[in-house]
């Protein structure tokens, strides 16, 4: 009878080996688990009804506040958050750009109303792709109600939404332009336009270096600037200031 080349004690071993593999995964995996759960954790400050939820990404933390009167000519802002407490919403790319800014000590790359009508135009974009959906609100209006407010608010929506859209433009970033050809790089493939730009950042959530990339572009600090003040230009113009052109 063939001998199968192993003694019994070998099968053990390997057993053994086999388990403490096996619980130094599980505990790597409870770990990792753990951490996640760590880092979705919302502040102190929101409370216990605001739980973690890890595919909620990141957050940030906020206190409401609503303006009433005070006397009979004064307004101040009064925290209306509930129990007192903070409240949290989803970290965007304006939050990402912030706080990339207070790490290096550096003022913020754009003013509190650019990141404002950018934020604005982001949520208008999505109330309006959501429009059929049941529960979506904007303004205090609800989509999916059925009654006339909401088509009214629809409608009024698409002529902000059009009119940024007008005011943007459909330019090349001038500052962008005017970069010599020979400092572009080599693998430059073409111009970045001012609503393409817009677009990218406000709703794709890109960063300004990872806009140059996915145009080809390298990520010098000369070709970040030129970005920025092309974004700048065309949030002021959402706004409606009219910004004057330098040659």
């Amino acid at each position: 009878m063939a001998k199968s080349g192993h003694k019994i004690s070998d099968f053990g071993t390997m057993g053994r080996d086999w388990n403490e593999a096996e619980a130094r995964r599980r505990d790597e995996e409870r770990s990792r688990i753990e951490a996640i759960k760590s880092a979705a954790q919302p502040p102190a400050e929101c409370g216990p009804a605001i739980i973690a939820a890890p595919a909620r990404g990141a957050g940030v933390a906020f206190q409401p506040l609503e303006m009433r009167p005070k006397g009979e000519e004064d307004w101040q802002a009064v925290p209306v958050g509930y129990g007192g407490r903070s409240a949290v919403r989803a970290a965007d790319v304006f939050d990402r750009m912030i706080a990339s800014a207070d790490r290096a000590g550096r003022s913020w790359p754009l003013t509190p109303g650019q990141i404002a009508v950018g934020r604005r135009y982001r949520d208008l974009v999505e109330w309006r792709a959501a429009g059929a959906i049941k529960g979506s609100t904007i303004d205090g209006r609800q989509a999916g109600s059925g009654d006339r407010d909401f088509m009214d608010a629809y409608l009024s929506v698409g002529r902000e939404l059009d009119g940024m859209k007008r005011r943007i433009g459909d330019g090349v970033a001038m500052p962008v332009r005017r970069i010599r050809p020979k400092a572009r790089g080599l693998d430059q493939r073409g111009p970045i336009l001012d609503r393409r730009l817009v677009d990218m950042v406000c709703l794709q959530q890109m960063l300004l270096t990872e806009v140059l990339r996915r145009h080809g572009w390298s990520t010098k600090g000369p070709h970040r600037d030129a970005l920025r003040e092309a974004l700048s230009a065309s949030l002021d113009r959402m706004i409606g200031y009219r910004v004057r052109k330098t040659s």
